[in-house]
């Protein structure tokens, strides 16, 4: 297994691949871990999930250098990841208890009844490499305090990263088997999750290998969640602060290079504005700084991954070849290392692949709708549901047009984005499930009734099932 640098193509550090006598241990391990984990108490698992907050902040820089070397992302993004997987730290370590508490509920006067929740033992989660450290952090801060213990694997071309997080929680204090790194291929997961002491699987990536894991996990009756891709609309109604809404699309569209899955893709502009907003958002994206990503000017590093950079370039060209008007970039760049420009394709025909896939990279669709009705029908035609972006002055409004759009999540005036405050997750292709908040905590809990009465009452009551 290689970590590469994307910024040079020089292969970094190369690890060897865990064995099937490796895994079988690690499994072991966590089996091992498990009871003694989920009987320590909830204020000890929130103190070890401070600690963990803590070493993050301590080698944030070591951290934050690391992603960038291994995926590209710009050194200030990887900075901001690694305090952003700290908060997440924080968040539970402060409200775990508090979400978990046993809930009452008002059944019979002569009984007591309430709702525990209680882990479900060992959680394997597959991760990608978009954002190395924060998707495993939401899933591990979480899933740890509930009492679960976790087995990460991660993206093959973020060895280095799955390892640190692993060392993260050793030297938070975690005991041994609570969290493990498994370094293998997509190829082992199979086997993992049908493995008798694997509980439960999450997983954060394409809807291809989402759909695969669903038919693994579902035929062994375990229970799983998905955060899959998206194709998010960004859409601008003729009241929008256009300045703003220019501005923040171009943020919303090339945050992390433009790999990320609640990325703005898709920029359904009502008719009466068309023309103004693609100009300001054109020059917006012709401004950004494409460069070296270990500097802390650059905006734009290079694609994780050469193939990548060559999957968005396809959908670009093809895109064009359909009818789309290239406003912008469009070309890799011509230096070292897998670069892909901020790109505009204004009116791009709706079958063509801009406006009708993920595009994993900066570039951006600009889509004209004649009004309002259009702008929304447009941003739901997708088979995708992450997330969604409305601009209006009009707050009513855009709260009403927010729950007419087909999504996990919707932000009116501002870009999509995850925090450990509210839940996140899509509906359609996008996924199923929810992570982080209340509900995010509670998915891989066994929600238990308990009904507590004394014998010998009520024995007149004939049961119904």
């Amino acid at each position: 297994m290689e970590s590469i640098n994307p910024a040079t193509d020089d292969v970094l550090e190369t690890y060897d691949d865990h064995t099937d006598d490796d895994v079988e241990a690690i499994l072991e391990a966590a089996d091992d871990a498990s009871e003694s984990w989920a009987a320590t108490s909830i204020t000890d698992r929130q103190q070890l999930l401070e600690r963990a907050g803590e070493v993050l902040r301590e080698r944030s820089e070591e951290y934050a250098e690391l992603i960038t070397r291994e995926m590209g992302k710009p050194i200030a993004e990887s900075q901001a990841e690694v305090e952003k997987c700290a908060w997440v730290c924080d968040y539970y370590a402060e409200r775990a208890g508090e979400f978990l508490a046993d809930r009452p509920i008002g059944s019979e006067s002569n009984a007591r009844s309430f709702v525990s929740y209680e882990p479900l033992g060992a959680v394997l989660a597959v991760m990608p490499w978009n954002f190395p450290f924060w998707q495993v952090f939401r899933f591990a801060a979480p899933h740890l305090t509930a009492g679960n213990v976790g087995l990460l694997k991660h993206a093959s071309n973020v060895p280095g990263c799955a390892l640190a997080i692993e060392e993260v929680f050793r030297e938070a204090g975690y005991p041994e088997g609570v969290f493990s790194t498994l370094l293998v291929g997509s190829d082992a997961i199979e086997d993992v999750i049908a493995d008798d002491r694997l509980d439960a699987v999450t997983i954060t990536g394409s809807e291809g290998a989402g759909r695969a894991v669903a038919e693994q996990a579902g035929s062994e009756l375990k229970k799983h969640v998905l955060e899959l891709g998206g194709s998010d609309p960004f859409v601008v109604l003729e009241d929008a602060d256009l300045e703003a809404a220019a501005r923040t699309g171009v943020a919303a569209r090339t945050i992390n290079s433009g790999q990320s899955c609640i990325a703005a893709k898709r920029f359904v502009v009502v008719d009466e504005v068309f023309d103004d907003f693609l100009d300001r958002f054109v020059s917006e994206m012709e401004a950004l700084e494409v460069g070296d990503p270990m500097d802390s000017g650059t905006q734009i590093g290079p694609q994780a991954r050469e193939d990548l950079m060559e999957d968005v370039h396809e959908q670009v060209e093809a895109s064009v070849e359909a009818g789309a008007s290239l406003e912008c970039g469009g070309e890799p760049l011509d230096r070292e290392g897998w670069y892909y420009p901020p790109t505009v394709l204004a009116e791009p025909p709706l079958s063509s692949p801009v406006a009708a896939e993920e595009v994993f990279g900066p570039a951006a669709a600009v889509i004209r709708a004649e009004d309002e009705a259009e702008a929304i029908e447009l941003a739901n035609d997708t088979r995708y549901g992450l997330g969604g972006s409305i601009w209006t002055e009009d707050l009513e409004r855009g709260e009403r047009l927010a729950r007419e759009i087909e999504a996990g999540c919707v932000f009116v005036n501002e870009l999509v984005k995850s925090d450990p405050r509210v839940p996140f997750g899509g509906v359609k292709a996008s996924g199923y499930g929810r992570e982080l908040s209340r509900e995010g905590i509670r998915e891989f809990v066994n929600r238990k009734t308990v009904w507590v009465q004394s014998a010998g009452e009520d024995d007149d009551v004939v049961p119904t099932e």
